[in-house]
């Protein structure tokens, strides 16, 4: 689990400094080194389901309940 965590955590960061760029240059770092192509679009899909894995990780690790 540590090592998905920490490969989810370093996805996370090539998304955020991506959407970095995209907000400050408009340069799309992903679809820059990949093309505008299907990888570029699977490699965003990996991202944010990165995302939502450390997003579920967290409430599990600190038994968080947002239902009383």
């Amino acid at each position: 689990m540590r090592i998905l965590n920490l490969v989810a955590f370093i996805l996370l960061v090539i998304g955020g400094i991506n959407w970095l760029l995209v907000g400050l240059f408009g340069f799309d770092l992903v679809a820059w080194a990949f093309g505008a192509s299907i990888i570029s679009s699977i490699i965003y899909v990996i991202i944010g389901l990165s995302a939502l894995w450390l997003i579920f990780s967290a409430i599990r690790a600190h038994r968080i309940s947002f239902v009383d």
